[in-house]
């Protein structure tokens, strides 16, 4: 009886837990070899809509979650995606809600993506805050937020976990002016060597991260100001 009772508490455990994701519309598909899948602040009329996924349901697991999401969007050939809030009673936007959320998909031409500014993002991915030293300035990073710096042409950024057998990384703003992507993790993360957007580089806890998934993350995450 006991061992039922246990059975039963972590079957609806994981039907609580349970995360579907699927490609409910589809407007039209796209060929191409695009190997990203950038996120679209403003669509704009160089957008071509092409369909749109619903996320149901929670999983911490956000590098499964975004390589099923990519899957699906390369299925009809988007490379860019926006949320599409779902609506109130009374028709206005609902708040971003990291269990229950729709993503429209889209193509635009490479050339057509807003410069990058050059910008420092460092993502929490850890379930408990994360205490970190950019230029020994303290910072605390709460589960699932993350911290972006516009970083000034020519000074050095010294980032460090602050642990005993923590990371510590220099880096500095780019000729090109490109955006870079970090993660503070207490565990080490795996490379993905597939083709599924989710490949990321270890440095002991501070991984680098692909754009696309990055930017994946700085939708379903906070911003810390």
């Amino acid at each position: 009886m006991k061992n039922l009772i246990i059975t039963t508490l972590i079957f609806f455990a994981h039907l609580i837990s349970a995360q579907n994701i699927y490609l409910t519309k589809v407007e039209k598909t796209n060929v191409n070899t695009d190997k990203f899948l950038y996120h679209l602040k403003e669509s704009g009329n160089d957008a071509q809509y092409l369909g749109e996924i619903e996320v149901q349901g929670f999983s911490k697991d956000d590098a499964a979650v975004f390589s099923q999401i990519y899957k699906k969007a390369k299925e009809i050939g988007a490379n860019s995606f926006s949320v599409k809030p779902f609506e109130s009673i009374d028709e206005n936007p609902q708040k971003f809600n990291a269990s229950h959320y729709r993503l429209q998909l889209f193509y635009m031409p490479a050339e057509k993506f807003s410069l990058e500014e050059g910008n420092l993002y460092l993502f929490a991915a850890s379930q408990k805050d994360q205490k970190i030293s950019i230029n020994r300035k303290d910072y605390i990073l709460q589960p699932r937020t993350y911290l972006k710096i516009s970083m000034i042409s020519g000074e050095i950024y010294t980032i460090s976990t602050k642990k005993l057998l923590g990371s510590t990384i220099k880096i500095q703003k780019g000729a090109k002016n490109s955006d870079q992507y970090y993660q503070i993790s207490s565990a080490r993360l795996g490379n993905s060597s597939k083709n599924d957007g989710t490949l990321h580089l270890k440095s002991g806890d501070i991984v680098g991260l692909e754009k696309s998934f990055a930017e994946f993350l700085s939708v379903i995450y906070q911003e810390t100001k």
